[in-house]
């Protein structure tokens, strides 16, 4: 059966439409809110006005560039959380008329079942059981999938997400926002044995993560040192805050892949695109034999192909959404909603 699918995502700070067809992209529009730089991080209330202002212009875009009438659509793919309320409504609720209004499927999406659908999208066929190591702006998560939709979370951040390490270090430092990339640029070129951070594995064999000891160890260094110390070592010093952060996702996902037996192995999310964890969780798989997959990086940060992708598969399945379905700011992966 063709299907044709308008996946919409405003979870965060990134208005998205897209239009897929049996897993096919026809659209991926991505609209990125610069307002945002100014602060250093996401003003939910900025958020949640440009949402509005910008999503019927980005529907339509998607469905143009798709070639796609609204009336072709069969189903509306929407993420319903977790993320910032005000911005999670603006596009659940459009979502939710157009579906009522087309007489069409809706699907109330996990935004980071998003992220892992990215994954499926890009590389279709993965074997299961399949290990993904998600590492997005809020979220720094081991999820092991015995099939498709059948998660088990098997370690998450217990203070802060990996993306928000990056994030606020970059903000500590200078950098700018978002601080991820921008780390990453210098940290290329950096020494990163050039200072030891500390890496934090937590007592026992479990596979929760906590990056708030290593945001606090950088604001210990640079509260020791002057701005002209900081300015010269720069891109030492964030080679060697990365290779903290990145050295802990690595040995945690290659342990859990050896000890749950997977199949395969993924990493997605906005921190996925990050060079030394593509590289390095690359040649860690490679020496294990694990089959490795990685989304392109336009499939990586906050956009609505993924969250088609996931709305197609469970549609398939039979398994729309009511359309009371409300905004989840905090929907676990396992939770049930």
């Amino acid at each position: 059966m063709n299907s044709c699918i308008l996946g919409i995502e405003t979870s965060c700070d990134e208005t998205s439409a897209a239009v897929i067809s049996n897993g096919t992209v026809l659209s991926s529009i991505v609209s990125s809110q610069a307002v945002h730089e100014q602060f250093g991080g996401v003003v939910p209330e900025l958020a949640s006005r440009a949402h509005i202002r910008l999503i019927i212009p980005i529907v339509e875009q998607a469905l143009q560039k798709a070639g796609v009438q609204k009336e072709n659509i069969n189903g509306v793919a929407v993420t319903a959380g977790p993320g910032l309320v005000g911005a999670l409504l603006v596009g659940l609720n459009f979502g939710k008329g157009l579906a009522q209004a087309l007489e069409i499927p809706l699907v109330g999406i996990n935004h980071v079942e998003g992220h892992i659908y990215g994954n499926f999208l890009a590389n279709p066929g993965i074997p299961f059981p399949h290990l993904t190591l998600v590492v997005s702006g809020g979220h720094t998560q081991l999820v092991l999938m015995s099939g498709h939709f059948s998660y088990k979370v098997i370690g998450r951040s217990r203070d802060d997400a990996v993306g928000e390490a990056f994030d606020k270090g970059a903000k500590m430092l200078g950098l700018g926002y978002p601080g991820g990339p921008l780390i990453d640029q210098d940290a290329q070129e950096g020494n990163a044995n050039f200072h030891h951070f500390p890496r934090a594995y937590l007592k026992g064999s479990n596979f929760d993560f906590s990056y708030s000891g290593l945001k606090t160890a950088l604001m210990i260094f640079l509260q020791t040192k002057d701005r002209e110390y900081i300015t010269t070592q720069m891109k030492n010093i964030c080679a060697s805050y990365q290779q903290a952060a990145v050295e802990v996702l690595v040995r945690k996902t290659v342990t859990a892949a050896r000890q749950y037996n997977a199949n395969s192995v993924g990493v997605v999310g906005g921190v996925a695109a990050n060079s030394l964890l593509r590289s390095w969780l690359h040649m860690e798989m490679e020496s294990i034999g694990i089959p490795f997959y990685l989304p392109p990086l336009i499939y990586c940060t906050d956009n609505a192909a993924m969250i088609a992708c996931a709305g197609e598969e469970r549609i398939k399945r039979g398994m729309a959404s009511k359309l009371d379905i409300n905004a989840y700011p905090s929907w676990q992966l396992d939770d049930k909603q």
